[in-house]
Order: structure tokens, then sequence, then C-alpha cells
């Protein structure tokens, strides 16, 4: 029997390499000039609620938003990265997936603003 070409962790060597694929994945991402502006966004974000008095449930809430944000942002990376390994080339099928995953990131990033918006704005005006 041959021995596997990747020897699966468990126990805590598991959790340990697991944060360190997920350490590697945060680098990978933090090259993406969007992935900054959008840990741009999220400290703006968080000084608007700041000075506007926002409650701790608002923080909270705008963080999990914002770290959905930085989730779909890293699929898409990913999603980008793996079309362009397979398919160098431009294909109708490579720029779908390409237009999906920056779709998602959209989607979140109105899901940020709407809730951002509706926090000032309650807090401002009512």
């Amino acid at each position: 029997m041959t021995k596997p070409a990747v020897t699966k962790e468990t126990g805590f060597r598991h959790f340990v390499a697991a944060a360190s694929y997920s350490w590697a994945g945060f680098l990978r991402v933090f090259r993406e000039a969007a992935f900054r502006q959008e840990l741009g966004f999220f400290a703006v974000a968080l000084i608007a609620l700041f000075l506007v008095g926002a409650d701790a449930t608002e923080f909270v809430v705008t963080t999990l938003l914002f770290l959905g944000l930085f989730s779909m942002e890293a699929m898409n990376t990913a999603v980008e990265e793996v079309i362009d390994r397979i398919s160098p080339e431009i294909s109708i099928v490579g720029k779908h997936a390409k237009d999906l995953g920056s779709f998602a990131v959209t989607c979140m990033i109105a899901a940020c603003c709407l809730y951002l918006g509706f926090v000032v704005v309650r807090h401002l005006f009512f």
C-alpha cells in the first residue's frame, strides 16, 4: 500500500494546521486591493458607528456582516485563481464563474451599506 501524499492531522495538531492554512489564506487575500479597500470600509464603518453612539448589538451585527464580506472576497479570489489555473484562455464559463463571484461580493457590500446606513440614520434622525 502506498503512503498518501498528504497526511491528515488530528486533535490539537489539526487545529494548528487549520490555523496556519487560514493565516496563509488571509495573507493571500490581503494582496488583493479590493480586500484592503473592504478592510478600510470596515474601519470607517466602525468609526461612524462610534460617532453616532451605536450600541454593542449594532457593532456585533456590523462585524458579522463584514466578516461575511471578507469571506465572500476570499471565495471570489479562490474562484478567480482556480479559473485562471484551469482555463488561462478567456472562456465564457470562466467569465460567468468570475462574474458570479463578483456579484456575491457586491451583494455583501450592499448588505453592509444598507445596515450601516440604517444604523446611522436611526441614530441621527430618530
